[in-house]
């Protein structure tokens, strides 16, 4: 080995070190190696950013904005809830989940459709008096697999496109995987549907504040509109749309206050009386379009522009004492009370009649450039900065339709990959489909640092000779194997590297090896690029090798060794399944 290719392996081991070390966050892991490696002279300087440039660092962007424009939209929500209304057994509640989270996993990034889904697997779990534990990780896990079927399902497939591409001059195309990584979905998918029991029941020990406040139950009011789905139809009829979260106090008819018995028919111009969780109320009154209590915003670019957040009202603050109609709220200062939870009293006064206590929990909607200065000014303060949907404006089919094209100028081979989904991802931000100030949340900023700064550290591989040197090595371990033999074992080798290594990174360190290990057998790469990415994407083993793993690893209650129980024989399937079916798809000789 010369000095280059010590030191290439030298800095790259060091860092996956790290990495397994887990004491340092990621993206601090890569730009502390993307340092090393420029002092020692493997990174010219002139090639010290040029991972910032590349695509896939736009394309991964993007498409995390994307995915948060579809979430925000609450469409897959209201889809299910229309077309599936009575599932209400675990089997069939976790087939659809898996399905969806599948089918969504091979269009947009596969967290962002695990995220979008979660809500609905609570919601199934609290139907079915089920322990969420049972359902997050086979979601997970089916997310995962969704990811193998395109191109932009998952970051490994973005980056093995790439590098299929400076390797043979011919990048993978949208659907290129779609063969071998919709095989592999439905196979999971149905291996998890029947053998979920491998998940052990769990409760979440320490839930978020996020969880702990949806637990609340808020006061709300709303009237029923001459265009809202409800009206004619019993008071029954709209509850179902809460799925039992919320309830309904009283009916305001006119001077009349009506007992909310189930068979109440609805009318235009009644005033409900409304109790539940955020979520619940939301779905009440978005699907039955409601109108909420407040004063309606007349300005188009301000309704765009409407936020509705939770605050709680300190002791010293100045609503305390007075009711939202004593202080003229709407008029003066352009902002609605929505709902207010008060912890241990169920309120049956009109929402704008009751006198605020310090400790209320407010859902207030107004302005975003006005409602901090309001807040300020009146003593609330914000509940985690959290943001929520209750009486926010949303164009459910907008961000479905814009994803649609980007998808559509992809496959075509219109448009480069990059260049269509940062379109995407600013119509996104053009149409309000989601706010200015939400675009850098929904932005993963340390996973995008990650890649940036690993793409010239991995490349020092290359640039030494270093993945000629593996591939000979592992050349030589698999010279006495037959084909499927060696490809097995750059699958395997890329599957027990990724719960150390991101999927990405693991990508961007192996597929240069496989592709010279590939060259020194004298087979064609395809198959083995595959491979790679295949192995990158199917981390089952650990909550820490990709994000959708973590995500689900605090709310679903799971230790550490409970993703093995599950994960492992599928690990196995995988492997047994993707072997010969990418040796038919992707001949090697």
């Amino acid at each position: 080995m010369t000095t280059q290719q010590i030191l290439a392996f030298g800095v790259i081991g060091l860092m996956m070190a790290v990495f397994i070390w887990d004491r340092f966050r990621y993206d601090l892991v890569a730009c502390c190696a993307l340092v090393l490696a420029i002092a020692v002279g493997l990174v010219p300087f002139d090639k010290a950013f040029s991972g910032f440039s590349d695509d896939i660092v736009i394309i991964v962007g993007s498409a995390l904005v994307v995915s948060a424009g579809v979430a925000r939209s609450g469409i897959v929500d209201t889809a299910i809830k229309r077309f599936f209304p009575n599932l209400d057994t675990l089997h069939t509640q976790l087939a659809l989940l898996l399905v969806v989270v599948a089918v969504l996993s091979a269009f947009i990034k596969n967290i962002g459709a695990l995220a979008i889904m979660i809500p609905v697997a609570f919601q199934f779990a609290r139907k079915s008096g089920k322990s969420p534990s049972l359902y997050l990780m086979p979601m997970s896990f089916a997310a995962l697999l969704g990811g193998l079927m395109t191109q932009i399902g998952t970051s490994p497939n973005i980056v093995v496109s790439r590098l299929r591409g400076e390797i043979t001059g011919t990048p993978f195309t949208m659907f290129d995987f779609t063969p071998v990584g919709a095989t592999l979905a439905l196979v999971g998918v149905v291996f998890l549907i029947f053998f979920h029991w491998l998940v052990p029941e769990r409760k979440n020990e320490n839930p978020s504040l996020e969880e702990a406040l949806d637990a609340k139950a808020y006061f709300s009011e709303a009237t029923v509109a001459e265009e809202s789905t409800v009206e004619g139809k019993p008071l029954s009829d709209l509850l179902k749309l809460g799925d039992g979260d919320a309830v309904a106090t009283a009916i305001l008819r006119g001077h009349t206050r009506l007992s909310p018995f189930p068979d109440v028919q609805l009318r235009s111009g009644d005033t409900l009386l409304l109790e539940g969780s955020p979520d619940a109320l939301d779905r009440v009154v978005s699907n039955a379009k409601l109108k909420l209590s407040g004063k309606p915003i007349a300005d188009p670019a301000e309704r765009n522009d409407l936020i509705s957040i939770e605050a709680i009202v300190a002791s010293e603050s100045q609503l305390v004492g007075w009711s939202a109609r004593q202080l003229s709220l709407s008029n003066r200062r352009s902002v609605n009370l929505l709902a207010v939870s008060r912890k241990g009293h169920r309120l049956n006064e009109r929402l704008s009649e009751v006198r605020l206590r310090a400790g209320d929990v407010l859902v207030l909607q107004g302005n975003r450039r006005n409602l901090p200065a309001f807040l300020q000014e009146f003593a609330c303060l914000p509940l985690a900065q959290r943001d929520i949907m209750l009486g926010t404006s949303r164009r459910a089919y907008l961000p479905l339709l814009i994803l649609l094209a980007a998808m559509a100028a992809t496959a075509t081979g219109a448009v480069p990959v990059a260049v269509s989904f940062f379109c995407a991802a600013l119509a996104m931000v053009v149409f309000r489909v989601i706010p200015l100030v939400d675009v850098y949340k929904a932005l993963d900023a340390p996973i995008l640092i990650m890649l940036a700064t690993l793409i010239p550290v991995s490349d020092t591989l290359r640039t030494t000779g270093g993945s000629e040197l593996i591939a000979g090595w592992l050349g030589t371990l698999a010279a006495q194997m037959p084909h499927y033999g060696a490809l097995a074992l750059i699958l395997i080798t890329a599957m027990a590297v990724t719960p150390f290594l991101n999927n990405a990174a693991t990508v961007l360190v192996m597929a240069p090896i496989a592709a010279s290990f590939a060259e020194t057998l004298g087979y064609r790469p395809d198959a083995f690029l595959m491979a790679v990415a295949i192995g990158a994407g199917c981390d089952f083993l650990t909550p820490i090798g990709h994000q959708c793993n973590t995500l689900v690893f605090g709310p679903g209650g799971y230790r550490f060794s409970d993703y093995p129980r599950l994960g492992l024989p599928l690990s196995f399937l995988i492997i047994l399944v993707s072997v010969p079916l990418l040796l038919w798809v992707w001949p090697v000789t």
